[in-house]
């Protein structure tokens, strides 16, 4: 099959015969890693793709990308938009995920809800996707935004600034929300990433040259992927995938299961459902507008980006296809 949907390409004169492999920056992230399956497993060779993988934390895998020294980085849908705004430009051919509750606003004991936010102080990297995530939570609840207090803090530093009382509550994703609940006894998410799915898409972009040269190459990684959501998802290799995803990041399988769950790991006719262009969050365009219109709000980047031409749903289109024809 996988075969199938690199002829689909094939056809414009983008082969294979670069001796270079496809480089790709992932980070610890359950959606990320899940690659690990696809290396682990040899899927990749199979396909008869060469891909090298280089683990970095999650900025630097975008300056990474930027300055040129990785072919694709696994990013946010706000932040390859960023990225594209003040450094170099990608195109997302692969829907990874969306968080389903690994991000969340954590808040000390006594804070029920996010209603009782107002008049209190958050510590979230401002600017960031725990930004938006707070904002969507306080609009969802009717709270007026000027009567909450945002300290900015570097993501991996709010739970020591939560547990030393500096702030009512912390904005996160995993593993430093999980450390601010640890932290502080008592603390519970107020709202999270659950809340609202789709208000964070992780994506595999792709630089726009890679693209253009190695179309064949990058089906195949597609294709790869899918496979990987597959084994994911079926409930019998639970075992086997949190034995794999936790080695990556050293922790011990059932302490991965929570962040496994934390994340929405899309098979393939979900994510078809999710590059369909609508307005919301159930759309990858919807919820990347969204995102637009909040980094130009808050000064991120100047202007308005056209967010299409950071999407390319044609990779997963065509593997549905090929599909079909197995």
């Amino acid at each position: 099959m996988i075969g199938l949907l690199a002829a689909c390409f094939a056809g414009i004169g983008m082969g294979t015969s670069n001796a270079e492999p496809l480089k790709i920056a992932y980070s610890d992230w359950p959606g990320w890693i899940a690659w690990e399956i696809g290396i682990k497993k040899g899927w990749f060779k199979e396909a008869g793709v060469d891909v090298e993988f280089a683990w970095m934390d999650y900025v630097e895998s975008m300056d990474g990308y930027v300055a040129g020294k990785v072919d694709a980085v696994c990013m946010t849908n706000g932040d390859a938009l960023v990225t594209g705004a003040t450094g170099k430009p990608s195109v997302g051919i692969i829907i990874n995920d969306f968080s389903n509750g690994n991000d969340m606003i954590v808040a000390a004991p006594g804070i029920e809800s996010v209603k009782d936010l107002e008049g209190k102080k958050v510590g979230l990297e401002e600017g960031f996707v725990s930004h938006l995530l707070l904002l969507t939570g306080l609009e969802q609840n009717g709270v007026d935004p000027a009567t909450v207090s945002i300290v900015n803090t570097p993501t991996n530093e709010t739970p020591q600034v939560f547990e030393a009382k500096a702030v009512d509550a912390i904005g996160a994703w995993q593993p430093s929300s999980g450390q601010a609940l640890k932290v502080v006894p008592g603390s519970k998410p107020v709202f999270t990433s659950a809340d609202a799915p789709g208000i964070i898409y992780d994506l595999l972009y792709v630089s726009p040259e890679s693209l253009d040269s190695r179309k064949e190459d990058w089906a195949k990684v597609v294709g790869v992927w899918y496979k990987i959501a597959d084994f994911i998802r079926d409930e019998e290799n639970l075992d086997e995938t949190l034995e794999i995803l936790s080695a990556r990041v050293g922790i011990k399988p059932e302490e991965y299961e929570a962040f496994l769950k934390g994340t929405f790991i899309l098979k393939l006719d979900e994510a078809l459902e999710r590059w369909e262009k609508a307005e919301g969050l159930e759309s990858i365009y919807g919820s990347s507008k969204i995102v637009d219109d909040f980094n130009v709000k808050f000064e991120v980047y100047e202007k308005p980006l056209d967010v299409d031409k950071y999407l390319d749903p044609s990779f997963t289109k065509a593997y549905a296809e090929s599909m079909k024809s197995e």
